[in-house]
């Protein structure tokens, strides 16, 4: 790239703010967020999903950030303030949490279009030339510089970052972009029964990300137009999209990765069968998601804890894990864990077998239990001689909630522990 290139990029990532949505709940993951905001949610051993975006953001230059929560914030946002607050507002650089505080309205935040609109006053104090809105419960490594360079080289009034998916994947699913050759966006429909494909593969559909690039005057002046409209649901897919199209310059820019040799990677974790899933393609010897990359590292808070340890080494009793990530702070006493993901501090006990797990933090299984295909959430304390995931009808009998996909959740409440905890 040249000079001048990076010039170009350096200067647009200076003048953009960055609007991370965080407030959202997650309800298909049903009790893994009773708790918790889906974007707080633990994902690949040690890190939690909002780090994702605003790794992203630090990484492609962008350092003026706010962070829109408002369901069950509280672990989130004191996850934010450890792990984020040491940028330094003097020197052009933050990372602010901005909550719902009925700053324009008696009302909390109705939708995303709504939570953009009532932090209007901070990002006007901003100075952005574009604001980039982002969704803050995805899981993908992406540079945002190639979205921003789009967005100003085409000349477009609003920009919509999207995956190409098939066409059947995205049907009910995601909000489909119709598009030009040129990729202007002609038409938007969320969660259609029959997606509209692309003009040149008509397997494959433009799906919205969520991720959106405005010019900030543009953007102003929609958000007050749709707060004015008494019929809209203050939503950017529902409303303020379908709304421009017509008589305004809206494009689709379609996610590539910047990375060598990597697919672009976007997941979703909404679901509880998407979330074990996306844990479980970590543990591919090459996985989608490269989180090993000194290049592009995925910020977060550490806790300051002792390496992982693996004892014992008898005949029927030997600590040891297979294909598996294991997280500071773990003790594999005599135990036998493969393919699982195990965050900071999960102690197994002697003689249990422990496969195709996803283990939150500070979580204690006793001996001679029997886990597979499971969700244990922080915290609990599996009972001696508990089997989880051989039966489901057993599984629940037990109060354990079972997927579509076969996947146990095991939560505190489920246990008769304390909720609560994040």
């Amino acid at each position: 790239m040249s000079n001048s290139s990076l010039r170009f990029i350096s200067n647009l990532t200076r003048d953009t703010y960055a609007l991370i949505l965080a407030g959202g709940r997650g309800s298909r993951l049903h009790e893994l967020t009773d708790w918790r905001a889906k974007p707080a949610l633990y994902f690949g051993g040690k890190f939690r999903i909002i780090d994702f975006p605003l790794s992203n953001c630090v990484n492609s230059g962008i350092r003026r950030i706010g962070v829109v929560t408002q369901y069950k914030s509280h672990s989130l946002i004191r996850h934010i303030m450890r792990g984020w607050g040491h940028f330094k507002k003097e020197l052009g650089e933050s990372v602010e949490v901005l909550p719902a505080s009925q700053r324009y309205s008696d009302n909390w935040y109705q939708g995303t279009a709504d939570a953009v609109f009532q932090n209007i006053d901070i990002i006007r104090h901003e100075l952005p030339r574009y604001v980039m809105v982002l969704s803050g419960d995805h899981v993908y490594r992406m540079d945002y510089a190639g979205l921003l360079a789009a967005h100003a080289e085409s000349g477009a009034d609003m920009t919509v970052s999207c995956m190409e998916v098939p066409v059947a994947e995205a049907a009910n699913a995601f909000g489909v972009m119709e598009v030009d050759t040129g990729n202007r966006i002609l038409g938007f429909e969320e969660k259609p029964a029959h997606p509209k494909s692309l003009p040149d593969n008509p397997e494959l559909c433009l799906a919205s990300m969520g991720n959106y690039v405005f010019n900030t005057d543009f953007l102003f002046e929609q958000l007050k137009r749709d707060a004015q409209n008494a019929e809209s649901q203050r939503d950017f897919g529902k409303d303020i999209i379908p709304s421009i199209i017509k008589n305004h310059r809206v494009y689709a820019y379609p996610f590539r990765s910047s990375f060598p040799n990597e697919p672009a990677y976007w997941r979703d974790v909404g679901t509880l069968d998407s979330f074990w899933t996306a844990n479980m393609e970590l543990l591919s010897p090459t996985p989608a998601l490269n989180l090993y990359d000194a290049k592009w590292p995925i910020w977060t808070y550490q806790e300051q804890l002792p390496p992982a340890k693996f004892v014992f080494d008898d005949d029927g009793r030997r600590g040891m894990a297979v294909d598996s990530v294991v997280s500071s702070g773990c003790i594999i006493s005599g135990a036998t864990v493969r393919h699982c993901v195990l965050f900071n501090e999960v102690r197994v006990c002697s003689y249990s077998v422990v496969e195709d797990a996803v283990i939150l933090p500070d979580v204690v299984i006793l001996r001679n239990c029997r886990i597979r295909k499971a969700i244990i959430d922080r915290g609990c304390i599996i009972p001696e001689g508990m089997e989880i995931g051989y039966n489901h009808e057993h599984d629940r009998a037990k109060g354990f909630r079972v997927s579509e996909d076969g996947v146990v959740l095991v939560t505190r409440d489920m246990l008769g522990l304390p909720v609560g905890y994040e």
